[in-house]
């Protein structure tokens, strides 16, 4: 389920901003799901699998880095999610825009570096 939500989450922000993987995905799989970098960055490229991580994830799944269900679900979630996201996106200003993702950015980079 925390992966779905993560999926979800990320889809959402995906819509309104358009990020997804490496800046969402990668540190809630390490933060939430306790995931190595190694396996969070190989599960969320195998969640973006095709066509965009397709050869990115081969490569981190042939040595063990890929959790195939968490990538599954974290598709599903980015799906759904990323309908919504612009939904919220596109209803938002250029100004709320700009200042929600500087926000979401400073506290990605705070909890990571609190974290590590």
């Amino acid at each position: 389920m925390r992966y779905l939500i993560v999926g979800l989450v990320a889809g959402i922000l995906s819509g309104v901003f358009g990020i997804g993987g490496g800046i969402i995905i990668v540190p809630a799989l390490i933060l939430f799901a306790g995931m190595t970098p190694h396996t969070a960055t190989g599960t969320s490229l195998g969640a973006l699998l095709l066509p965009v991580g397709l050869l990115g994830a081969w490569q981190y799944w042939q040595k063990g880095n890929v959790h195939v269900a968490a990538a599954g679900l974290l598709a599903l979630g980015l799906f759904v999610g990323a309908l919504f996201g612009a939904r919220v996106g596109l209803g938002a200003s250029p100004r709320v825009m700009e200042r929600s993702f500087a926000v979401l950015l400073a506290v990605v980079a705070v909890r990571l570096w609190w974290k590590s």
